[in-house]
């Protein structure tokens, strides 16, 4: 294979897509690792991956910082300090630029570059990269980081295009911000990204209104600003927390409770779920083992937070319209929060409940719903993405033999681990469907794959091997566990989740994350490329 030191190959080791948290990492692994030439694509100007598309007002991370970030380099983790509990937006994207400039990765990202398509060719075993921005290029690995929430969900309302004011989604804010002052705005979804815009937006604009679909959780997230004394315990015990996101469920820096939410006193149980509400947080998720797997169990959590939404929400029909929920807690994504909740005591925020109400389109001048049209100046929309499969298939891969990924998934996607599929030699997904990725602390889960896909690719170097792919055996089966794994939990329970791409019209609704937890994930690719990369057909 080609060596690092050629600058120009005409044949490049690895391309891979996209220069966010698993771009960086692979890059930086691929490159000063193993010693081989690779290269990022990367369609915007900077760098950042999410946090460099996701703009919005509000945003923030849901996992707490100090486990938020690279664990593969203990030099990274002791010279930077996190400045909040849940780092913002910016925090992050100045973060990923410290880690890219500490390990020089710069050098080697394209920016501005954006692909159009990739295609294997057959007889010379290696996949071509096209692009807006000039000649193809050839490469012997194709590794996908583009994003599990990347591709932006914008939905197909009637007469948007006639709207006489401004309109925005989250996932592609401005980059120069939105002044909403003296506003009238419009938000439309009360996901985990618009349960963050709404209190900021709220402060800001003369009139907000808020159009719901479906009641959703949240659990305050308790930010504040760190002090010394943790910063200096979180870099004196990396080892330790390194452990507890490597043996447990989630990824993230604290452990599941080992304990029963059915089989706790109620006053005990209510004391439990009340210190955890008042720390904050998704560790409120783990305050029983049995949440997710027992409808009786996520009945007590549901309640307590239904109660705890009564209490903050002033106005009775507001209330009963924000607690109505119609999914277990936690089967979609949990969100953590900033006074929402408290945001709807505003005289300036109105709730619309869209199951009593509809939209039937927007207008020149605002939405019209069918009690009436609700004047507005802007709209948000904040209604998320094509998850998980989405940002893959808008890339044009086409593998072995003429078959597209489109055609290879028009049933949902089946691959291998997430990390490949069959029919796609030497393509590697980085947190595809099929792994833990949004059930997690990302950066566990991108790292894990990352080392795996180095570990396989410096093997089959040392092997002499040129080209892996899964046997569709192995697809099969991994399929079967994944769907065994999801419906041993309560999570299928969600019927308009986007786990299950039902926020996407058309779509085929299949489970598409891991659910078996990070761990035993972990040791399922670890054994299996201990046993000889099994499942896999390398030659």
């Amino acid at each position: 294979m080609a060596k690092a030191d050629q600058t120009t190959p005409d044949i490049l080791d690895a391309v891979i897509i996209g220069a966010g948290f698993s771009g960086l990492y692979q890059l930086h692994s691929l490159r000063d690792k193993l010693g081989l030439n690779a290269l990022v694509l990367e369609k915007g100007d900077g760098i950042g991956g999410t946090w460099y598309w996701n703009r919005y007002p509000g945003a923030r991370c849901d996992s707490e910082s100090h486990a938020y970030a690279y664990y593969f380099s203990e030099e990274l983790l002791q010279n930077w300090d996190w400045s909040e509990r849940y780092p913002g937006q910016a925090e992050i994207l100045r973060y990923l630029n410290y880690c890219a400039d500490q390990l020089d990765l710069k050098r080697d990202i394209r920016l501005n570059t954006k692909l159009t398509a990739a295609r294997y060719l057959d007889e010379e075993g290696l996949w071509q990269v096209e692009t807006e921005q000039g000649d193809p290029l050839k490469c012997r690995f194709l590794i996908t980081a583009v994003g599990c929430l990347s591709t932006a969900n914008i939905p197909d309302i009637p007469g948007l295009e006639d709207f006489g004011g401004r309109w925005f989604h989250t996932g592609q804010w401005p980059h120069e911000g939105v002044d909403f002052t003296g506003r009238r705005v419009g938000l439309v979804g009360t996901g985990s990204t618009g349960i963050q815009v709404v209190p900021v937006v709220a402060e800001e604009a003369d009139h907000l209104t808020v159009f719901q679909r479906t009641a959703n959780y949240s659990v305050p997230a308790g930010n504040h600003p760190l002090n010394r004394e943790f910063q200096d315990y979180a870099k004196a015990h990396t080892g330790e927390i390194r452990q507890i996101m490597h043996s447990n469920t989630n990824g993230h820096a604290f452990p599941m409770e080992d304990r029963s939410a059915v089989e706790t006193p109620p006053e005990e149980r209510e004391a439990i779920y009340r210190d955890a509400w008042n720390k904050g947080g998704l560790q409120f998720r783990t305050s029983f083992r049995d949440i997710l797997l027992s409808e009786e169990a996520n009945a007590t959590a549901s309640n307590f937070i239904r109660d705890r939404v009564r209490e903050i929400v002033k106005d009775p029909q507001k209330a009963e319209d924000l607690s109505n929920f119609d999914h277990p807690f936690g089967a979609k994504r949990p969100p953590i929060d900033t006074d929402y909740f408290e945001t709807y005591n505003r005289d300036n925020v109105d709730l619309v409940n869209l199951r009593k109400t509809p939209i039937e389109a927007v207008t020149k001048t605002g939405i019209r719903t069918s009690a009436g049209e609700v004047p507005l100046d802007d709209i948000i929309f904040a209604t998320g993405f094509d998850a998980m499969t989405g940002s893959l298939l808008s890339l044009n891969i086409t593998g072995a033999k003429g078959l597209t990924l489109d055609q290879a998934w028009e049933e949902g996607p089946k691959n291998y681990l997430g990390l490949q599929v069959a029919g796609f030699p030497n393509l590697f997904t980085i947190t595809g469907p099929g792994s833990p990725s949004v059930l997690t602390n990302m950066p566990v889960a991108i790292e894990q794959h990352v080392e795996w896909i180095t570990r396989c690719i410096g093997d089959m170097i040392e092997g002499e091997k040129t080209r892996i792919e899964p046997k569709q055996d192995a697809v099969d089966r991994w399929v079967e566990k994944v769907n065994a794994a999801a419906n041993a939990t309560l999570f299928p329970k969600a019927h308009h989740s986007w786990y299950l791409g039902a926020n996407i019209p058309g779509k085929p609704r299949v489970f598409m994350p891991y659910s078996g937890g990070m761990a035993r994930y972990r040791k399922i690719c670890t054994d299996i490329a201990d046993h000889d990369y099994e499942g896999f057909d390398r030659s």
